[in-house]
Order: structure tokens, then C-alpha cells, then sequence
């Protein structure tokens, strides 16, 4: 069995959230919880991931705090919502980049009035819109 490199000791706040949810199992999981799935069979049917693969990522997700189990339910926390924004801004950067031209694809929509969200903008302290350009990293010595 190969070694997974682990992240968690790291001082980029990146490698910490990919040793955290960075498996495509898991990503597609918190995906599929926020479209509703709550049962270990949702899950199983809407993924086709085999039932060891899918037992281990939920117990990995409600080990890291991302979900819990109730009677039969799986659920996020809200450490689990919070990673909203990380699912929309992957689903939006698929719809941009990895389909063709008009090739039908699912889509995100406000409850309310039934209309495709916004696309996702990264703002500043100040509330201006920002670039990669316009932001650095600062790290700090360990």
C-alpha cells in the first residue's frame, strides 16, 4: 500500500485543507450532502464508489468534524457548510473550463427565484473586487 503524504503539520493554510477534504471521494461526498443526500445508500448510489471506499470517507469526514452521523443520517457541521464556497467556486470553475461549448451540464440555483448564481468574486477588506495580482503571501517562520 502506497504512503499518503500528509499535510496537517503544515504552515500553508492550502496543504492543510487538501489533507483535510483534498481526496475527490470526499469533495464529491460534502457535493452530494449539500444536494440533499443524508443516507449512507445516497451517497453509494449517486457516487458508484464501492460501499469500503465510501465507509472509510465518511468516517474520515466525521473524524475531521465535517460531518456527523445521527440515527441513520449523515449530516455536515457547520464546519461542514463552510466549505459552501469551496464547492461553488470548484462547480463554477467546471462550468467555465471543463465542458465544450454548449455541452449540457448541472446547474446551481437560487430556491428562491430559480436563477444561476453569480459568479463567486474574492474582494478585499474594503469590499473591492482583487486579483491574484493584487495579493501576497506572507509566511511566517516556524
Amino acid at each position: 500500500m502506497v504512503k499518503r503524504t500528509r499535510f496537517d503539520g503544515e504552515s500553508c493554510p492550502v496543504a492543510r485543507s487538501v489533507d483535510v477534504v483534498g481526496d475527490w471521494w470526499s469533495l464529491l461526498i460534502v457535493r452530494d450532502a449539500f444536494d440533499g443526500s443524508r443516507r449512507f445508500g445516497d451517497f453509494q448510489r449517486s457516487l458508484g464508489v464501492a460501499k469500503n471506499i465510501l465507509s472509510a470517507r465518511l468516517r474520515g469526514l466525521i473524524d475531521k468534524g465535517i460531518l456527523e452521523h445521527t440515527d441513520a443520517d449523515y449530516v455536515l457541521t457547520a464546519k461542514g457548510e463552510a466549505l459552501f464556497p469551496v464547492i461553488v467556486a470548484l462547480r463554477q470553475w467546471g462550468e467555465a473550463f471543463a465542458f465544450e461549448p454548449r455541452e449540457p451540464h448541472s446547474e446551481l440555483l437560487d430556491r428562491r427565484d430559480g436563477k444561476p448564481l453569480r459568479p463567486l468574486e474574492i474582494h478585499a477588506a474594503d469590499g473591492r473586487p482583487i486579483t491574484p495580482a493584487e495579493t501576497e503571501v506572507r509566511k511566517f517562520d516556524r
